[in-house]
């Protein structure tokens, strides 16, 4: 196979070269894991064209001594400014292309995987697209979810009813290729015209809700999120670490999108049902929820990073 071109200019001709995709990972403390998604990614891509760009938010680890070892992906180091602005500034560093692969470091990719991404998101009105993903001992990742909603911030996705619950869980609709409101940002192709249109993902985030934000803005815009079971890949989960804080970060922003798209009215309703579910994980035994049932109730306790820490109902 000829080697990908990831850059520059086409030999003999003055536009400069548009890749296929141009990859994007974002690390932090990432050793344990980013190797192996790097591995993956030349099968995955059949005969695409394509880049590499690794944004390293401040790892402590090895992360950034490993990556320089390497030849297949170029580095770029940044403070940890959050998740969402690792992606904009890999996107900005990359060369140019007609899509870009949002690839969390603990994932790793199929074979041949991305030409069938390219072939969905190449479709009219197509913005975002999601593969079929796998935990790692070989079971489906429930990656599919509704947005967000009222009746959804109870935490009521156990009774399966789909007005109840924002995480998508029966296996028959991960058979089919469809619609769905958004996807978790594990493993995501991006329209790069969609990705413009959009404006880049929200930074004011820092660390979740970014993907969901995205795909709803980008729905607005006319843009859909497409999931096909025909592409796959596997994410270990937790890569960079599950804490107390971060479980803090996704309940502020679950609350903040809400309000963000709902007005602030309806945002009451979903913080006092927030308060109320996680007072009650908290006693059935979640020991994070305590943290941030404290955080949604006092505001100067809640991460400095999202910028929440002003008003009681996070804007």
């Amino acid at each position: 196979m000829t080697p990908p071109r990831t850059h520059g200019l086409t030999r003999g001709y003055s536009a400069p070269v548009v890749l296929d995709v141009a990859v994007v990972v974002v690390t932090y403390n990432s050793a344990d894991h980013v190797a192996g998604l790097l591995d993956s990614i030349p099968s995955a891509m059949a005969d695409l064209t394509f880049s590499v760009v690794v944004v390293d938010n401040g790892s402590s680890d090895d992360t950034c001594t490993m990556l320089e070892r390497r030849t297949d992906c170029t580095l770029a180091r940044s403070s940890n400014l959050g998740y969402a602005s690792g992606v904009n500034r890999g996107i900005a560093s990359s060369p140019p292309a007609r899509t870009y692969l949002i690839l969390n470091p603990d994932a790793t990719l199929d074979p041949d995987s991305v030409p069938v991404l390219l072939e969905v998101v190449g479709r009219a009105g197509v913005g975002v697209v999601a593969p079929r993903v796998r935990e790692a001992d070989g079971s489906l990742s429930p990656t599919l979810r509704r947005k967000p909603s009222l009746a959804r911030a109870g935490g009521l996705s156990f009774t399966g009813i789909a007005a109840f619950a924002e995480r998508i869980e029966d296996p028959g609709e991960y058979e089919l290729e469809h619609e769905v409101d958004w996807a978790v940002g594990a493993i995501l192709l991006i329209d790069a015209d969609c990705y413009r249109a959009v404006g880049g993902l929200d930074e004011s985030y820092f660390l979740y809700s970014e993907e969901t934000d995205f795909s709803l803005r980008a729905r607005d815009l006319g843009w859909s999120t497409v999931y096909t079971p025909r592409a796959g890949g596997m994410h270990v989960g937790g890569g960079s670490g599950e804490s107390a804080t971060t479980h803090t970060m996704k309940i502020i922003n679950r609350v903040r999108i809400y309000r963000r798209r709902a007005g602030t009215p309806l945002a009451w309703a979903y913080f006092v049902i927030t308060v109320g579910n996680e007072l009650r994980r908290a006693v059935l035994g979640h020991r994070r929820s305590w943290s941030t049932l404290a955080a949604l109730m006092r505001p100067g306790r809640r991460p400095e990073v999202l910028g929440a820490s002003e008003h009681l109902l996070p804007d």
